[in-house]
């Protein structure tokens, strides 16, 4: 199990996702209210760290763009390989 601090970006063009430093930061389409955006940023980290949506837990920052989320299964190692941008 890992604890991952996430910066969200919302109403962003497009879904993405870029380290700085120890900080995920992610940019999302969805809007900020009615956890929008916190639903869109769960189902796109576990799309990408291909695991289950409930496997990923939103611990604090709900109404915040700076979060923790805990992630079920995987080490901090492994998630920052996962999440590493591909190389051509």
């Amino acid at each position: 199990m890992a604890l991952l601090d996430i910066r969200v970006q919302p109403r962003a063009k497009r879904m993405a996702h870029a380290w700085e430093g120890d900080t995920l930061k992610v940019w999302t389409t969805a809007a900020p209210t009615d956890g929008q955006a916190n639903e869109a940023v769960i189902a796109y980290l576990a799309s990408q760290l291909k695991l289950g949506k409930s496997k990923l837990t939103l611990v604090s920052g709900e109404r915040h763009r700076n979060k923790r989320i805990e992630v079920d299964g995987l080490d901090l190692d492994e998630i920052r390989e996962l999440l590493e941008p591909r190389k051509p």
